[in-house]
């Protein structure tokens, strides 16, 4: 008997291929996400320094413009901080998306891998049985041969 070949096999490369880019694009985004926070808690932890900052000086006493100032400061900082969400939101969606897409090449790469080994299964039983019926074949010979 010839040797095994898939009939999907070049299918099955490509399949293997999307889901290596998918893997691929699903890293990076997760990589953009964790940067994306990162930031975002920087923003947070520079708007709770300041913050205790005026706190801190405001009990000490300070002026209208520089009690301004800190104002000024900390709602820049909560706009950074909804910008920074805002953008860790969006990247969380598209990671998501790029997870789903990554699941669904997995999906169709095992459902073709199964084939396959479904398909080597079937061809090493009948392997087996041919070799089988080959020793059958020349047990009944060397008996025919003696006795005839």
């Amino acid at each position: 008997m010839k040797k095994f070949r898939f009939g999907l096999d070049n299918v099955l490369d490509y399949r293997r291929q999307v889901l290596d880019e998918r893997q691929g694009e699903y890293a990076r985004a997760l990589d953009q996400v964790h940067r994306q926070e990162a930031r975002k808690a920087d923003a947070e932890t520079r708007y709770h320094d300041l913050n205790h900052q005026f706190h801190e000086e405001a009990a000490t006493g300070i002026t209208a413009v520089d009690a301004l100032t800190y104002e000024g400061g900390l709602r820049l900082l909560e706009q950074e901080i909804a910008r920074e969400t805002r953008i860790l939101e969006d990247l969380r969606k598209a990671a998501e998306d790029k997870r789903l897409l990554m699941m669904q090449a997995h999906i169709d790469t095992t459902a073709l891998e199964r084939l396959r080994d479904k398909q080597m299964q079937e061809y090493k039983k009948d392997l087996q049985k041919s070799e089988e019926r080959f020793i059958d074949d020349l047990v009944s010979a060397a008996r025919y041969g003696q006795t005839g």
